[in-house]
């Protein structure tokens, strides 16, 4: 994981089935956090990616409820907003951190977000994984998301943590 104090997770997702819901909007941006979704997922060794698209972060809680309630083990959610002149910006972010997180509180399927909330497109790219971004958001989420799964198994007892 990138960013100062992050926590460095190896983590095994065999077995898994995680479903990525990833907004539209800001492609070259998203295309640079789907990617690096998909890279730490096949890494972790995760047995089933499924990615959903949607118009917008706003979208991404429903579209992370329907995933969650389909049998996934995990939900990967990707979008990113960036200020403008208007406050949509704050209404924006505001339903899809909350959804996104009463989606995984009211349904036990943990969600990795990796939505980016920035003040400009600069610092949206520096974040997106892509050639020359100083971080990877969308590896990141996917770590978290897989990691999670594996502390809660290991909180039933079903499976042991493998990170």
């Amino acid at each position: 994981m990138s960013g100062a104090g992050a926590p460095q997770l190896h983590v095994d997702g065999s077995g898994m089935r995680v479903v990525v819901v990833a907004a539209s909007w800001h492609t070259t941006v998203m295309d640079g956090l789907l990617a690096g979704s998909r890279r730490a997922l096949a890494e972790a060794n995760v047995a089933q990616v499924d990615v959903v698209r949607v118009p917008g972060s706003f979208e991404l809680p429903v579209a992370a409820r329907a995933a969650a309630l389909s049998g996934a083990d995990a939900v990967v959610a990707l979008g990113v907003v960036i200020r403008g002149g208007t406050p949509h910006f704050e209404y924006v972010c505001q339903a899809a951190t909350g959804g996104l997180t009463q989606v995984s509180v009211d349904t036990g399927v943990p969600v990795g977000f990796g939505v980016l909330t920035c003040d400009d497109e600069q610092q949206a790219l520096d974040r997106a994984g892509l050639p020359g971004s100083r971080e990877d958001k969308g590896a990141e989420a996917a770590q978290a998301a897989v990691a999670t799964v594996l502390a809660l198994r290991s909180l039933d007892g079903s499976r042991d943590s493998a990170w």
